[in-house]
């Protein structure tokens, strides 16, 4: 083997280690991200086995939070709600949208222009119908709400149109 080669060589694999090296610390960088964000969450995360998940949740609940399912349009008894109070996640109870920031969209699914506080959410790229979608998840168990669109009105122009069996309403108190 010639020396030439053998310096090539071996500048070729330095520079790859090199790079995979940094790649690595990214990726480990973004794994202590992660779990810093889920440290300083105001809440405490919810874990259940889907064992668990289908003894609390009909059916239809599970299909839609766990599997990422979509009900048919216009059939959420949430759809006619516009009652002072808050929407709630099914599984987990954590408020997740106001009735002030709820407006009809005319899509047949309750629509909202905000979160009730930007934490309760995690946004997700969705790829699944092959068109690039945003997903919105319970940050607390990770449930399946629904898709956020920047179609909405004023004054964010986001439309978070959520799964009526992903969330339940809570009157507020008179």
């Amino acid at each position: 083997m010639n020396r030439r080669f053998f310096l090539k060589s071996a500048m070729t694999m330095g520079a790859v280690a090199g790079l995979s090296g940094t790649a690595l610390v990214r990726v480990l960088a973004q794994s202590n991200s992660v779990k810093a964000k889920a440290e300083t969450l105001p809440f405490k995360k919810v874990f259940k086995t889907d064992a668990e998940w289908k003894s609390i949740l009909t059916p239809e609940q599970y299909h839609i939070t766990r599997e990422k399912g979509t009900e048919a349009p216009y059939t959420s008894p949430l759809n006619k709600i516009y009652e002072k109070g808050v929407f709630q996640c099914v599984c987990c109870s954590l408020p997740l949208f106001s009735s002030r920031t709820k407006f009809d969209s005319h899509t047949g699914w309750p629509s909202f222009w905000a979160p009730i506080a930007k934490e309760h959410v995690r946004e997700e790229v969705d790829n699944s119908l092959g068109v690039t979608r945003t997903e919105v998840l319970c940050n607390r168990c990770d449930a399946h709400l629904g898709h956020v669109f920047d179609d909405g009105p004023k004054p964010t122009g986001l439309r978070y149109c959520m799964n009526g069996l992903a969330m339940k309403f809570v009157k507020k108190a008179a």
